[in-house]
């Protein structure tokens, strides 16, 4: 039995946990916030659980769907139709199917047809290594022209990336729509996935199975540095030092580098992850008895909108989960060392309900009840044309130390589907270092 510390209680540590406990070693779990899941960490609304950042599963999340039915959870998941939209040039546009494309009229004729064509392609494309070399503003642009590209593809871009939209490597976005297009069953519309009683029952399962094998699990516990030497990591944890076999971070590199300051030979490792640049996000949930419209997700295409999306949580969770509240989240991607990222909750709130008052004129933000803001550091990393030499790898440069983080993902973006295959891939790794250690 080996020493193994596990430092972010995350899906990616808990899985990992999980995996190293079923060999048959110790696990103890450092979380330095007050409660498990990071990005899927949940908080509550009307007595309810809820995430902080919107989630949902699609058909083609394999990793997590057998997580699931591992954990004996598979009565809580629960499919329902989605239905989404994109407002631009002042309306919302249904965007679910080949029809409302056609009819999608904020672009030329010309550029819809070529939008379908290029849609079908990638979703028949296995191949995306010949795309990650290009920039995908402009390969959208070559494929589906301007008006496509100004209407749909190109405010996506900016609102995911910021001032970072046209460095994005192409098979990032051909990962996003292969996805999403694979992930509906013949003959029907599209289907999510959402856990009853929220995504946290999945983190609780997950916790009460390590708890009952042994696992000590220490909240509200940042590390404070993780130090290397010739017999594996050593932890400082509220000023003193912990030896350990091998040890898991599944924190952003910027946090990694933080506490790993000053190690030696780390050179190249650190290059690596200093080449990788990041944004930062915020969520604004609210509650309120006002029902904003029939769509679930709506993708907010216009150039000056201050946010990305806009999501009616409850058209695709009934409203009778939240005692008859409607629950909305708005998202936006921002620069987190400047700007509306350091705004106070007031400013931004406020210009955010001033804009979906004129997205939607009958808002009225007087009448919310609960209002919440989140805002996540390192939340989305740069997927640029260079990216596939940056990706670090799992196992760092200092002995018995390794890295799992939505970093490695590639070329797909973070969600819980990929932190799950994160953790079951970097716990193979972890056995095999710890089987060719004395």
């Amino acid at each position: 039995m080996k020493n193994i510390a596990i430092i972010g209680g995350g899906f990616t540590g808990l899985v990992a946990a999980r995996r190293l406990q079923a060999e048959g070693h110790k696990i103890t779990i450092f979380e330095s916030g007050p409660e498990l899941g990071g990005l899927a960490a949940s908080f509550r609304v009307e007595g309810i659980p809820l995430e902080k950042a919107y989630h949902h599963l699609f058909r083609t999340d394999r990793d997590i769907l057998s997580l699931i039915e591992e954990l004996g959870e598979n009565e809580r998941l629960d499919w329902r139709p989605s239905s989404v939209a994109i407002y631009r040039d002042g309306r919302l546009w249904s965007f679910m199917s080949a029809i409302d494309l056609i009819r999608f009229g904020a672009c030329s004729f010309a550029g819809r047809i070529r939008t379908g064509l290029v849609a079908l392609y990638l979703k028949k494309t296995k191949n995306w290594k010949s795309l990650e070399g290009h920039s995908a503003f402009l390969w959208m642009k070559s494929r589906c022209g301007e008006s496509a590209t100004n209407a749909i593809w190109g405010p996506l871009l900016k609102g995911k990336f910021a001032y970072h939209a046209g460095s994005v490597s192409m098979a990032w976005l051909w990962a996003r729509l292969h996805v999403r297009s694979n992930s509906r069953e013949p003959g029907e519309g599209e289907k999510l996935g959402y856990i009853k009683g929220g995504f946290v029952e999945l983190i609780n399962a997950l916790e009460k199975q390590l708890l009952e094998g042994g696992a000590e699990i220490h909240r509200s516990c940042p590390v404070e540095a993780i130090e290397s030497s010739p017999e594996g990591p050593r932890l400082r944890i509220s000023g003193k030092v912990e030896a350990y076999d091998a040890a898991l971070f599944t924190g952003s590199g910027k946090a990694f580098l933080k506490l790993t300051d000053g190690a030696a030979g780390m050179d190249s490792y650190k290059k690596q992850l200093q080449s990788i640049d990041y944004l930062g996000a915020m969520c604004h949930v609210f509650t309120t008895d006002q029902n904003l419209g029939d769509h679930y997700w709506i993708n907010v295409n216009e150039d000056d909108a201050p946010f990305l999306v806009f999501i009616q949580h409850t058209n695709l969770i009934p409203t009778t989960e939240y005692n008859g509240k409607h629950v909305y989240y708005i998202g936006a991607y921002l620069d987190q060392a400047k700007g509306r990222f350091l705004e106070t909750e007031e400013n931004i709130l406020r210009e955010w309900h001033s804009y979906l008052k004129g997205m939607y004129p009958a808002f009225e933000p007087d009448r919310i009840k609960d209002s919440y803001l989140f805002r996540f550091r390192d939340a989305q990393h740069i997927v640029d044309t260079k990216y596939q030499v940056k990706i670090p790898s799992y196992e760092t440069s200092m002995k018995g130390v390794f890295l799992a983080n939505f970093s490695q993902i590639y070329p797909e973006d973070r969600g819980t589907n990929f932190a799950v295959r994160e953790g079951n891939s970097v716990s193979t790794l972890i056995v095999s270092f710890l089987n060719r250690t004395p």
